[in-house]
C-alpha cells in the first residue's frame, strides 16, 4: 500500500470511528455509569470485533454475507431488536440516580462486542474499506500488515476518548437533572440506531 493510499485510508478510518454511533453511545454510557477503567473492557471488545471484521473482510466473508440477502436480513432484524431493547431499558432506568455499579469485565466486554457486531455501520465501513482502499495489484495480506495496525490504533484512541467523555460526564452530573436528560438522549440514540438498522438495505460492494 502506497503512502498516499494509506493516508486516504487513515483519514477515512478517523471519520468512520469518530462519527457517533452505537459503539460510541455504549462507551459513553459505560464511562458514565461504571467509570473510565471498567469502560475500557468495552473498548477492548470493539478492538476484538474490529480485528475479526478486518480479517473476515480480507477473506471475502463480507461478500458472502451480501450474496445471501435473506440471511443478512434476519441478522439485521435481530441486531435492530437488541439495540431497541437496550434503548427502551435505558429510558426506563433514566430516572434512577446513577450509582457506582459493580459489573464484571466479562459482562461489559460481551455486551460491547455484541453491539459492535450487530452494528450495520461496522459492516458498511469494512466493506467500504476493502472495496475502495485495497489495491488489487498488491497481495491482500501484505496490505493487511499496514491496514490492521492503522485501523486498530485509530479505533482504540477514538473509543477510549468516548469512554473518558462518559466518565467525565458521570462525575459532573451524578444525580443531576442533566444526567437524566443525557441518559434519555443516549436511550433514544440506541432506539434510533435500531430502527435504522432494521430498515436499512443490504450494502453493495463498490458503492462510493
Amino acid at each position: 500500500m502506497s503512502f498516499e493510499a494509506w493516508s486516504i485510508f487513515a483519514l477515512f478510518w478517523v471519520v468512520f470511528v469518530t462519527t457517533p454511533g452505537p459503539n460510541a453511545v455504549n462507551c459513553i454510557s459505560n464511562g458514565m455509569t461504571l467509570g473510565f477503567r471498567p469502560a475500557l473492557w468495552g473498548v477492548l471488545a470493539i478492538l476484538t470485533q474490529a480485528s475479526l471484521f478486518l480479517v473476515l473482510s480480507a477473506m471475502g466473508v463480507t461478500a458472502l454475507i451480501i450474496a445471501s440477502p435473506q440471511a443478512f436480513f434476519w441478522v439485521k432484524l435481530c441486531g435492530a431488536g437488541v439495540l431497541i431493547f437496550l434503548g427502551v431499558r435505558s429510558w426506563l432506568g433514566s430516572s434512577k440516580p446513577v450509582k457506582a455499579m459493580q459489573v464484571s469485565g466479562r459482562h461489559i466486554y460481551s455486551k460491547a462486542f455484541a453491539i459492535a457486531t450487530i452494528n450495520i455501520k461496522s459492516v458498511a465501513g469494512y466493506l467500504a474499506a476493502f472495496s475502495q482502499f485495497v489495491q488489487p495489484d498488491v497481495p491482500i495480506w501484505q496490505q493487511m500488515q499496514v491496514i490492521v495496525p492503522t485501523a486498530l490504533v485509530i479505533t482504540g484512541a477514538s473509543y477510549t476518548g468516548y469512554a473518558a467523555i462518559g466518565a467525565g460526564l458521570g462525575r459532573a452530573a451524578m444525580g443531576a437533572i442533566f444526567n437524566k436528560l443525557f441518559r434519555r438522549v443516549m436511550a433514544v440514540a440506541f432506539i434510533i440506531y435500531g430502527v435504522i438498522l432494521g430498515s436499512s438495505s443490504v450494502p453493495e460492494l463498490g458503492r462510493g
